[in-house]
């Protein structure tokens, strides 16, 4: 506080890992890594099987965007066949709980057409598991078809750009 110039504040040290600078480059890193290995649009080069009914899905079992997700293919009046494949969709579990699911849905992948990949809105750094590069390498080189519906429509994660689609939303 200064009588003639009133309040102010000094900002005298910020730590750039928690600033949307730091975060935006390590995703650039990952995904230039990912092209460099060669597996960057290996999951958006496979065939859609048509039609495609037979759906695994990763998410939380108690989210809204999982429940949004099934009511919306139970009003499309077309016979589906989900499954869930819990996983931890937030923190630093979330790379780790995904593959170990993509892992079990490969030891069945006879049953499934394709697998999706849900999770609801939250701030931006909630959805900062998504921007692993073990997870988008796994899922680049899944093979089966990798929907992602992921927070809202502005939200982009690392898994997004190498999933054989990406939808805005779960519900979408």
């Amino acid at each position: 506080f200064h009588e003639l110039y009133g309040y102010s504040l000094n900002i005298v040290d910020i730590d750039p890992t928690y600033t949307l600078g730091d975060m935006s480059r390590r995703r650039n890193e990952i995904l230039a890594q990912l092209k460099a290995d060669g597996v960057y649009t290996l999951n958006k080069e496979l065939t859609l099987p048509r039609p495609l009914k037979r759906i695994a899905v990763i998410s939380s079992p108690t989210a809204a965007g999982y429940g949004d997700f099934c009511n919306q293919l139970e009003q499309s009046g077309c016979a589906f066949r989900l499954e869930i494949y819990p996983a931890t969709m937030q923190g630093e579990q979330v790379g780790p709980s995904i593959i170990a699911a993509l892992d079990r849905i490969a030891s069945e992948e006879h049953l499934w057409d394709a697998v999706a990949i849900i999770r609801g809105g939250g701030a931006s750094s909630d959805l900062n598991g998504f921007d692993n590069y073990d997870l988008a390498s796994h899922i680049a080189q899944f093979s089966l078809p990798v929907f992602t519906g992921i927070g809202h429509e502005r939200d982009d994660t690392v898994i997004d750009f190498v999933a054989h689609t990406r939808f805005k939303t779960p519900t979408a």
